[in-house]
């Protein structure tokens, strides 16, 4: 079809899913935690420096010494492991003098010109290593932070050295480091400007390597992640690996595409003798794709790639590597996370190398001779052959060397695993940030349970249940966190499962989290199975943390289906089933809502509505409409009396969540005892100017128990379901909502009004007829209301 771009089926295809999410309640999370829940239940806790606004740019989590170090603008603290904020140590580090006004002589903001410390890393067991950006002019130096079990942390002021090459000049450019046999593995941009994109290798006995300047090698790269992994026991196979996104030469006529990739060089490369001298050898990358396949092999890609966890597994050589990706078009906003695998990116290291024969030819798979030792592998005794020994890359040919330079992007593209997302979030008012991944021993299997940081200070609790033979997986979000009293991006995330605790990262502070709380699930079995959490059971009494291998028989637990009736067979689960009826009044021809509330988001609610001694479900149209907050009426009609119950469903368990005895009186009836009412109120709520009443008074004027700030903050929702009402009689109907939840005299008054109201029926019967099919039922004593 002319004009039908892939561009237009990847549109649709996204749409598709993002229908297909929301026809389901489960991608909501099952449980909100506000700050304040998270601070009242003490599950978190939070450091902000000790002069307010920390300005975190570095985080370093000690699980062998127990700390935790944060390094700030100007500052570097160190922090006791267990509440983030009960003891503390500082370190005042501002810029080297005069280094602060050349900065602002150059051109930057005030606020840039600072030392923002951007990198942590351990030296050895007494000192840290730490850089930051010194107004521009990045230093190092070394912290004395003591001996495990001492809380010591001291820097030597003059002890300090450049730090070009480390960290960038800008606190705000992107970069990646790692620490490994006594020398920094860095990826930045090392210039002032920010243009110089290198991969570097400093400190230890070896001179220094980078890479070339050459925009095959990388085309401004955003750096995410670097980490070392070895490939087998021989140490000299060790290879560090940078994840990162940049511009894709490979991709043709398309301007400004971005593709993420995985380049990796030898932990022992030295660069050549005559070629590559003091440069980068073994350097070779390969695309890391993320999509969602769709029909005809058009499929919707996350190219652009915001964080990498690599989740350590028994063996060191393969873990698990979760990645966020997101999208780059301007049209629509969508994040995926994918998980690789080290044997697939092994694979495609081994695998053809991409070839491209002039600027007017396609890329293709390099078919010729490929020189040995093959481009990309280290010196080691897997490499040297009988009579050709290698002890250092410097002893590769020149052949080698150059078919390195000119060929550093492989052919075939790294894959996640089963081909597809674990996670797929497209429309959502936030970004997906930070990831870390915690894998959970359950009851029926293993779990990988992702915390997923947002930049708007939320934390979204994870798991994804692959569908058995189907390779769908099904994603299940058990909890959000709001972290931060007040939307922040979430700037780092680190977990330890030594301690069972999140440490969250923003530009206000750092918090400490628990990874979980079972008890704020709720008190039965049933609440505890359908939180679906791999770290709660049920132990018979509770809801508790589940402990593989307990001597305790009692543990119910159901990740996977969640469904409580068959692990709760011996709990009576009618015992969850609101029985209490209570009485709503609405006035005919008004507004009238009944509120319902299920405690988790996922489940869905049916409103059924017994008349006499039937039962049958309510017909919603454009007049009664079911909400996330109960049953609004937009106009109340007699026949609308009944009994109304609201039933919840989650993963085949129902419950009733209330029972509410629908009352409607008759309009002219209650404007006229309204009107008795107000006549009798005293002169100083009359507004003489106009001959009418003032609005109606706050709550504290009223109620003895509660301020207006309390009642308008427990009804949230109020505001929602006055639009939907509409603005007529708006001020009517605030009025007598404020009668309702706030007067005391009022409630003292129903008796009497109640005796008014029926005297008044009894007179309206003798001279209304009653119509056909209409029920005129005397109300209910409001005693049990009132109790």
């Amino acid at each position: 079809m002319k004009g039908f771009t892939p561009f237009f089926f990847n549109m649709i295809i996204l749409a598709l899913l993002v229908a297909t999410v929301s026809a389901t309640k489960i991608n909501v999370p099952r449980l909100r935690l506000s700050y304040k829940d998270l601070l009242s239940t003490n599950r978190s806790s939070i450091f902000s420096g000790h002069h307010g606004q920390l300005s975190l740019s570095a985080v370093f989590l000690d699980e062998y010494r127990d700390r935790l170090f944060l390094g700030g603008k100007d500052v570097l603290y160190s922090l006791m492991l267990g509440p983030v904020s009960s003891e503390s140590k500082e370190i005042s580090w501002p810029p080297l003098p005069g280094n602060r006004e050349d900065c602002i002589q150059k051109g930057k903001e005030q606020t840039e010109c600072a030392n923002f410390i951007r990198l942590l890393q351990p030296y050895n067991r007494t000192h840290l290593l730490a850089c930051g950006t010194g107004a521009f002019q990045p230093m190092c130096t070394f912290i004395y932070v003591g001996h495990r079990g001492e809380h010591v942390l001291t820097m030597d002021p003059l002890n300090v050295e450049s730090g070009r090459g480390k960290i960038p000049h800008d606190p705000s450019f992107p970069f990646a480091s790692t620490f490994s046999g006594g020398e920094l593995y860095t990826g930045l941009t090392a210039d002032f400007l920010g243009r110089d994109s290198v991969i570097f290798r400093s400190m230890g006995g070896r001179s220094t390597m980078r890479t070339e300047t050459d925009q095959k090698l990388l085309h401004d790269p955003k750096f995410i992640a670097a980490h070392l992994i070895p490939d087998n026991d021989d140490r000299d196979n060790d290879k560090v690996y940078f994840f990162f996104s940049e511009k894709a030469s490979e991709a043709g006529d398309r301007e400004g595409a971005i593709h993420s990739h995985v380049g990796r060089v030898c932990a022992n490369d030295v660069g050549g003798q005559r070629v590559l001298v003091n440069k980068w050898s073994t350097f070779i990358k390969a695309r890391l794709v993320c999509s969602v396949p769709g029909p005809h092999g058009i499929d919707t890609h996350f190219n652009q790639l915001e964080d990498v966890f690599l989740l350590r597994t028994k063996d060191e050589r393969n873990p698990d590597i979760y990645a966020i990706f997101s999208t780059i078009s301007n049209v629509f906003q969508g994040f995926a996370i994918c998980v690789y695998r080290m044997a697939d990116i092994r694979e495609a290291f081994n695998g053809p190398f991409a070839h491209k024969e002039g600027p007017d030819y396609q890329w293709g798979a390099y078919e010729g001779r490929v020189p040995y030792p093959r481009p990309g592998v280290c010196p080691s005794k897997i490499t040297n052959q009988p009579g050709r020994e290698f002890g250092s890359t410097k002893d590769f040919p020149d052949s080698v060397l150059h078919f390195a330079r000119s060929h550093p992007l492989m052919w075939r593209p790294v894959y996640p695993a089963l081909r597809q997302p674990v996670l797929v979030k497209a429309n959502i008012p936030y970004k997906l940030k930070q990831i870390v991944v915690d894998r959970v021993e359950a009851e029926d299997g293993q779990y990988d349970v992702m915390f997923i940081g947002t930049d708007i200070g939320t934390v979204l609790k994870v798991i994804a249940l692959n569908g058995g033979n189907s390779l769908e997986t099904e994603e299940v979000t058990l909890e959000e966190l709001q972290v931060f009293k007040v939307p922040t991006p979430i700037t780092s995330l680190d977990i330890s499962v030594k301690r069972q605790a999140l440490y969250v990262g923003s530009p206000a502070g750092v918090a400490q989290v628990r990874l979980h709380r079972c008890e704020t699930y709720g008190k039965a079995c049933a609440e505890c199975c359908l939180a679906r959490d791999p770290y709660c059971a049920w132990d018979g009494s509770s809801c508790t943390r589940f402990v593989p291998n307990s001597k305790r028989r009692y543990r119910r637990q159901d990740i996977r289906n969640g469904n409580p009736v068959l692990q709760c067979v011996d709990q009576n689960l009618s015992d969850l089933d609101v029985t209490e009826d209570k009485v709503v009044y609405g006035t005919e021809n008004n507004s009238t809502f009944l509120e319902c509330v299920p405690r988790s988001p996922q489940a869905t609610v049916t409103w059924l509505v017994q008349s006499d001694d039937r039962k049958e479900e309510v017909k919603l149209d454009d007049r009664v409409m079911s909400t996330d907050q109960g049953l609004l009426f937009r106009r109340l009609f007699r026949q609308d009396e009944g009994v109304y119950i609201c039933r919840s469903r989650e993963h085949g368990f129902t419950q009733t969540l209330a029972r509410l005895t629908l009352e409607v009186l008759q309009g002219d009836t209650v404007d006229e005892l309204m009107a008795r009412d107000n006549a009798g109120l005293s002169d100083t709520f009359k507004d003489r100017s106009t001959g009418g009443y003032r609005a109606w008074m706050p709550c504290n004027t009223y109620s003895r128990g509660s301020s207006a700030s309390q009642m308008g903050q427990s009804r949230t929702w109020f505001k929602d379901i006055m639009q939907l009402i509409g603005p007529s009689n708006l001020a009517h109907v605030e009025e007598y909502c404020e009668r309702m939840w706030c007067n005391d005299k009022l409630k003292r008054k129903h008796k009497s009004m109640m005796e008014k109201y029926r005297q008044a029926q009894d007179s309206a019967r003798k001279t209304r007829s009653k119509s056909s099919g209409e029920r005129n039922r005397t109300p209910r004593d409001l005693r049990a209301r009132e109790e």
